[in-house]
C-alpha cells in the first residue's frame, strides 16, 4: 500500500470533529477563491462593457462573440486540460493561471478591435478551465473526508455568493471614476485593474500552501509524451464509465443542467407572459432562487453526517425537477416564488453533494481528468439549454395554439398555455429524468447465477 503524502497525513491529524476552517491551508485556498471570484465577476461585467464599446454598430454581436470565446475552450480542451492537471504540479499550475489572467486583464483596456478582445477572452477561459479542476483536485488533501461537504458548500458560496458584492462594487467604481473627474481612467479600467489585483492576491495565497506534487514519486512520467497523454486520457474516461458514483454525478448534473439552464432565457419570458409581475418580477425570481440555494447549502452542512450522499444526490435532483414543475404550473406569483425557493434548496444540495461524491470516490491521480470531464459536460448542456430554450418556447406556442388555442379548460377551471410554460415543463422533465439516470447508475450490477 502506498504511503500517504504529508498533506493527507496532516488532514487525518485534524480529526473527525475538527471544523473545516481548522485546516489553515484550506482557509487560505478558500480566501483565494473568494478574492478571485469577486474580482472575476467584476471583470466579467467590465469585459461585456468593453465588448459593447468596441462593437461599434453591432454591440450585440461583439458581446455574443466574446461570450462564445468564454465557453468554447471548455468543450474542446477540457479533457486535454484534465491530463495536464494530472501530470503537472497543481500548485504551480494554479499560480501560473492566476498570474496569466492578471496580465491579460491589464492588457484589455488597450484593445480596440473585437478580434483582439475575443482572443483575450479565449486566453482567460483557457486559464480558468485549468484552474478549476486543479483547485478541486487538491481540496481532499486539505480537509478531512468528513468535512468535504462543508468545504464544497463554502466553495459554492465563494463562486456565486460574491456576484452581488461584485455587481455593487462595479457600480461603486463608476461613482469613484466620476469623483476623480478628468482622469482618463474610467469605471471599466478600474474594474479590470481590481480584477487583476485579486488574481495576484490569490496567487500569493496559493503560493503559501504546503502542498507536495502528486507526481513527486513518478518523475519519469513528467516529460511530455503524446502516447502517454492519450493513454491517461483513456484511463480517465474508463474510470468514469466504471465508477457508479462518478457516472451518476456526471449524468445527473449534466442532464439536469439541460433543464435547469432553460430558466436563464425563459424565466424573464415566463414572468412577463404568465405572472405579469412587471420589470422587477424576474429579478425577484433570481433573488429567491439564490436565497433557496443558500438555504440548501446551510441545511446540508448541518445534516451532512446523517445522509447517505449518493441517495441524497438522486433525491435532490428529483426534488429540483418537481419543484420547477410546480413553479411553472402556477400563475400565482407567491406560489411560483415558493416553488423557485424550494428548487434552489435542491439545486444547492445537488452541487455540493455531487462535488463531494467526486472528491470522496476519485483517486488523486485521476481528479483532474474527472473534474475536467464534469466541467465539459456541464458547459455543453448549459449552452445547449440556453440555445434551444427559445426555439422550444416558440415551438410549444405553435403546438398549444393549434391544439388548445393556448388555453386548457376543464369545466370551470382553466389554465393559460403559452409556449414558455410548455418549454419549462419539458425542462422540469429533463431534471426528473436526470434523477432516474443517476439512480440507475448507482444501482449495483445484478449477480449472474450459473
Amino acid at each position: 500500500m502506498a504511503e500517504p503524502d504529508a498533506g493527507q497525513a496532516k488532514v487525518e491529524r485534524l480529526g473527525r470533529s475538527h471544523p473545516v476552517f481548522g485546516s489553515p491551508s484550506f482557509l487560505r485556498l478558500w480566501i483565494a477563491q473568494v478574492v478571485s471570484a469577486f474580482g472575476d465577476w467584476i471583470g466579467f461585467l467590465a469585459i461585456i462593457e468593453i465588448a459593447r464599446r468596441v462593437g461599434g454598430d453591432q454591440p450585440g454581436s461583439a458581446i455574443a462573440l466574446v461570450m462564445i470565446a468564454r465557453v468554447l475552450p471548455g468543450f474542446f480542451l477540457a479533457s486535454v486540460g484534465g491530463v495536464i492537471v494530472d501530470r503537472v504540479n497543481r500548485k504551480r499550475l494554479l499560480i501560473t493561471c492566476d498570474l496569466l489572467r492578471a496580465v491579460v486583464l491589464l492588457l484589455i483596456p488597450f484593445i480596440e478591435r473585437v478580434w483582439a478582445l475575443v482572443l483575450a477572452s479565449l486566453v482567460l477561459e483557457l486559464a480558468t478551465s485549468l484552474w478549476g479542476p486543479a483547485k478541486e483536485s487538491i481540496v481532499p488533501n486539505l480537509v478531512p473526508k468528513e468535512q468535504l461537504t462543508a468545504a464544497n458548500s463554502l466553495s459554492l458560496v465563494a463562486a456565486y455568493g460574491t456576484f452581488p458584492l461584485a455587481a455593487g462594487a462595479f457600480i461603486g467604481l463608476a461613482k469613484f471614476a466620476e469623483w476623480l473627474g478628468g482622469s482618463s481612467i474610467g469605471q471599466v479600467e478600474w474594474a479590470l485593474a481590481l480584477d487583476a489585483l485579486t488574481f495576484v492576491a490569490a496567487a500569493v495565497l496559493i503560493a503559501s500552501l504546503p502542498l507536495e506534487s502528486h507526481r513527486a514519486k513518478k518523475k519519469k512520467r513528467q516529460s511530455i509524451d503524446l502516447a502517454q497523454g492519450i493513454r491517461e486520457l483513456r484511463e480517465g474516461w474508463k474510470f468514469i464509465a466504471i465508477s457508479p458514483q462518478v457516472r451518476a454525478v456526471l449524468v445527473g448534473l449534466a442532464t439536469g443542467m439541460i433543464g435547469g439552464g432553460m430558466l436563464i432565457p425563459l424565466g424573464a419570458v415566463f414572468n412577463d407572459v404568465v405572472l405579469e409581475a412587471g420589470n422587477a418580477g424576474f429579478g425577484t425570481i433570481l433573488v429567491t432562487l439564490g436565497v433557496g440555494v443558500a438555504a440548501g447549502v446551510s441545511i446540508l452542512s448541518v445534516v451532512q453526517r446523517r445522509l447517505a450522499k449518493d441517495q441524497a444526490f438522486v433525491g435532490a435532483v428529483l426534488g429540483a425537477g418537481i419543484c420547477l414543475l410546480f413553479a411553472v404550473s402556477t400563475s400565482s406569483t407567491l406560489w411560483n416564488l415558493i416553488g423557485v425557493f424550494s428548487m434552489g434548496i435542491c439545486a444547492g444540495s445537488v452541487y455540493v453533494l455531487g462535488f463531494t461524491l467526486l472528491h470522496e470516490h476519485v483517486e488523486e491521480q485521476l481528479r483532474g481528468r474527472v473534474f475536467s470531464a464534469l466541467y465539459t459536460l456541464v458547459r455543453f448542456c448549459l449552452l445547449l439549454s440556453i440555445t434551444v430554450g427559445g426555439f422550444l418556447s416558440d415551438g410549444f406556442n405553435w403546438l398549444f395554439d393549434v391544439l388548445f388555442d393556448n388555453e386548457l379548460e376543464i369545466g370551470a377551471w382553466s389554465m393559460a398555455l403559452p409556449g414558455v410554460r410548455g418549454a419549462l415543463w419539458l425542462a422540469s422533465s429533463f431534471m426528473i429524468v436526470a434523477s432516474g439516470l443517476a439512480w440507475v447508475s448507482l444501482r449495483p450490477p445484478k449477480k449472474k447465477y450459473q
